[in-house]
């Protein structure tokens, strides 16, 4: 039986990643005519929401469980680290603020991502809950 708050928490990192694509969209990441680097931010949006909708429907068809969306949570925590933290990044945090002329836009870029990162982290330590209650319920 899925578990309702982590399909809300699946749901807040699905709108808080939108609204981070959007973001990499007004800073220029995407460009037309399509290139390269757009063919790239496409594949990499396309396997991170079509990856979270298959992965939705799995848990919710009792295909895969808590100990699936802590390894996916974990791996989301890895990719956002070391694409926006780490410092082998282009990416990092003043870039996304100085893509906006406007400070608040900037402000709203970076306070976006945070959002989406604790989220991220939020229903990952709550999967892993699920998961080891899961463990000891049936041992």
């Amino acid at each position: 039986m899925p578990d309702r708050r982590l399909i809300q928490l699946l749901g807040v990192i699905v709108l808080l990643n939108i609204l981070h694509l959007v973001d990499h969209i007004f800073r220029g990441d995407f460009h037309w005519p399509i290139d390269e680097q757009s063919v790239g931010f496409m594949v990499v949006a396309t396997v991170i929401l079509g990856g979270m909708a298959l992965g939705v429907w799995l848990y919710r068809a009792g295909r895969v469980g808590p100990r699936f969306w802590t390894m996916v949570g974990t791996l989301g925590l890895g990719l956002g680290w070391l694409s926006h933290f780490s410092s082998m990044t282009d990416q990092p945090l003043t870039v996304i603020y100085q893509g906006y002329t406007a400070p608040w836009a900037g402000a709203l870029a970076v306070g976006c991502l945070f959002l989406l990162m604790l989220s991220v982290f939020g229903a990952t330590v709550y999967a892993g809950y699920l998961w080891t209650r899961i463990k000891s319920r049936d041992e």
